[in-house]
């Protein structure tokens, strides 16, 4: 008898700590704004959204893919649907002045979020996609890797860089997402 309640106890606890809001273990990170400023929280700006984290680079062959994460952005906002992007030179192809990003950014007509210039692969990479990678299983094999991630956490499927924000599959997947239930 003492096990059962033990155990029921135990349960509770549990319960109460998921559902208290705590951080997702893929959002526990603190970034920098690539404008500058103040270092953000992932979880307590994006918790409970559905995200499309993506590594950029303005001197890449996929760099007009901006212009159409931005369309999907603008289309799906309003239902908690974020794109976040964090420029990279793990593959060489970005620019070394946070000022030259930004201005490739503006000329896309970037709107959504876009974080400090970071490593994304191995040793080199930051902390958040480090956790990405390990979530998916699946490190970027080039600029504009994708990672779309659930309203509780989770990290729901990695798309590489020849996928496109116009995909139809990928569409497919954010519009469950948006529409699954926490």
């Amino acid at each position: 008898m003492k096990k059962r309640i033990w155990f029921f106890l135990l349960s509770l606890v549990a319960f109460d700590a998921s559902s208290s809001g705590t951080c997702p273990t893929v959002l526990d990170y603190t970034v920098k704004p690539l404008s500058g400023g103040a270092p953000i929280s992932l979880c307590s700006t994006y918790q409970g959204q559905v995200l499309l984290v993506v590594n950029t680079a303005s001197m890449c062959g996929y760099t007009t893919q901006l212009k159409g994460l931005e369309a999907l952005y603008q289309r799906y906002r309003h239902q908690g649907f974020w794109v976040l992007g964090f420029p990279s030179n793990s593959f060489k192809q970005e620019h070394e002045d946070p000022n030259q990003t930004q201005k490739v950014s503006k000329e896309y007509g970037v709107s959504f979020p876009m974080y400090e210039t970071s490593g994304v692969l191995g040793q080199s990479a930051q902390p958040f996609f480090k956790a990405l990678t390990e979530a998916s299983g699946v490190a970027p094999s080039w600029n504009f890797q994708k990672y779309l991630i659930d309203r509780s956490g989770r990290v729901l499927k990695s798309y590489p860089a020849n996928v496109t924000p116009e995909d139809i599959l990928l569409k497919i997947d954010l519009e469950a997402a948006l529409n699954a239930q926490r």
